[in-house]
């Protein structure tokens, strides 16, 4: 390496942690910014990321500028695509990313780890978290998980070189891993529609457990759960981020092969709520919704080729037996044709959870929490554990 390319990195790096502060609101604490200047997060990216939500590919050996660059901003960066399979034409999809540096410190920050906690990290990704935990409590400390083989092998090597070498496994992180067990925190770097029980077991009560939240809904939020002596956990959601999700926990399906079928014949009706109202910008209203509804999701679809209807709001639940489609007419803005089909009025309950939500005041993800309870269940509340959540379906 030339004395130029350091001297780039440095300037690169001393960049990013001005845009983390800035995000964040305070300095890094010391010892995770002694971690970012000791576990530097470009040796952990594969020469060829993607870019920008077309996925545009940006190899390190033809443009190492704009290579060093993605590395450094304070902005994910997409490390894998389609689990690592040739796409097909227009068929691109991220499959694994590097989180953005700002999302990844204040989940470290908010993990509040101590010097001798034993660690697990589900989603070892590039191995990029799992040096700055091992750099914070040893290596000795740090177990961390990844379902992908070829991502695992290479993460390992990553770790390696950079002298760094927690106990990485190749696995189903849902399943946790039991040979290290018992943690003092546990923290994934994947989203999850529902906390695996094998967390909680693998957890020492006053023990915290960090991940990523998602529903069919909405990818967004974060939970933070603390495990008691009786093997419920129980925690505040938070706002922020958007991650993939955990790979056991996808919904293979697609409205029109999956969900709907020619001999389906749908009732009519109208709203005067927009379906803009419930996916658009408002990520509050959406996270509520996803809380209530639990297991419908959406899709958009703007070239319905359908005369007098210029965009389209879909919806179904998981189990693909019950779907709705909201048409906007390109010219209304108070009135919408609604379809509905299955034992579900799945619009129905969309405008039931919206309606909870703007008369308790338009909560934010934060004044929501969770409860796992030691039988699995999942409880989530509003402003305290004995207010339930309300469930639409």
């Amino acid at each position: 390496m030339t004395k130029q390319d350091e001297a780039a990195e440095q300037i690169a790096m001393r960049g990013l942690l001005g845009e983390v502060t800035a995000d964040l609101g305070a300095p890094l604490a010391r010892v995770w910014e002694e971690a970012f200047w000791a576990v530097p997060r470009h040796r952990f990216l594969p020469d060829r990321v993607w870019l920008g939500t077309d996925l545009y590919p940006c190899d390190r050996s033809t443009d190492p500028g704009g290579w060093l660059s993605a590395a450094y901003e304070d902005d994910s960066v997409v490390t894998q695509i389609n689990d690592g399979n040739a796409p097909a034409v227009s068929e691109s999809w991220a499959s694994s990313s590097a989180s953005a540096p700002s999302i990844v410190f204040r989940m470290l920050d908010m993990l509040d780890v101590k010097s001798g906690h034993k660690v697990l990290e589900v989603g070892t990704g590039t191995g990029w978290n799992a040096g700055l935990l091992a750099h914070r409590v040893g290596a000795d400390n740090v177990a961390t998980v990844e379902v992908d083989p070829v991502l695992a092998v290479q993460a390992a090597l990553n770790l390696k070189r950079a002298g760094l070498e927690p106990e990485a496994i190749c696995g189903d992180g849902a399943a946790g891993y039991l040979a290290s067990a018992p943690y003092d925190r546990i923290i994934a770097t994947c989203s999850v529609r529902e906390v695996p029980r094998a967390w909680v077991e693998q957890t020492r009560p006053g023990g915290v457990i960090l991940t990523p939240w998602e529903t069919p809904w909405v990818c967004y939020g974060l939970v933070r759960l603390v495990v008691d002596a009786g093997g419920q956990a129980s925690g505040w959601f938070h706002p922020h981020s958007a991650f993939m999700l955990m790979r056991n926990q996808r919904t293979d399906l697609r409205i029109f092969q999956d969900v709907v079928r020619d001999d389906h014949v749908p009732d009519e009706s109208s709203t005067g709520l927009s379906p803009w109202a419930v996916t658009g910008n408002d990520f509050a209203a959406q996270f509520a919704i996803g809380l209530q509804t639990r297991d419908v999701w959406r899709s958009w679809h703007d070239d319905p080729a359908v005369d007098g209807v210029a965009s389209r709001l879909w919806l179904a639940t998981t189990d693909a037996t019950s779907w709705a489609a909201v048409d906007w007419d390109g010219q209304s803005e108070d009135r919408f044709t609604v379809w509905q089909y299955g034992p579900r009025r799945l619009w129905n309950e969309v405008e039931a959870a919206h309606a909870w939500w703007h008369n308790v005041g338009r909560p934010g993800p934060e004044r929501f929490g969770l409860t796992v309870r030691p039988d699995g269940t999942h409880a989530p509340w509003f402003d305290r554990p004995d207010q339930v959540v309300p469930r639409t379906g």
